[in-house]
């Protein structure tokens, strides 16, 4: 399972989950304005993707950059 953080508010984050779900990849979606440690972590990078072995891949991607992303994991 992959994690998405963004922000509702986010054209980039919408952008991101596009990609996503045209690569049939499983992810969930964190917003981080919910978490102040999130969001002083991530509040300059989203979206910002990351794998279950902490692997992170920050925007700007595309479909290319995340099947390598997605392969590498």
């Amino acid at each position: 399972m992959l994690t998405l953080y963004g922000t509702a508010a986010c054209h980039l984050c919408e952008l991101a989950a596009e990609l996503l779900d045209a690569s049939g990849a499983p992810y969930r979606e964190v917003d981080i304005s919910e978490s102040d440690v999130l969001f002083e972590r991530y509040g300059l990078t989203i979206p910002v993707l990351q794998r279950e072995d902490g692997g992170e891949l920050n925007w700007p991607f595309d479909a290319a950059l995340l099947g390598e992303f997605l392969a590498a994991g």
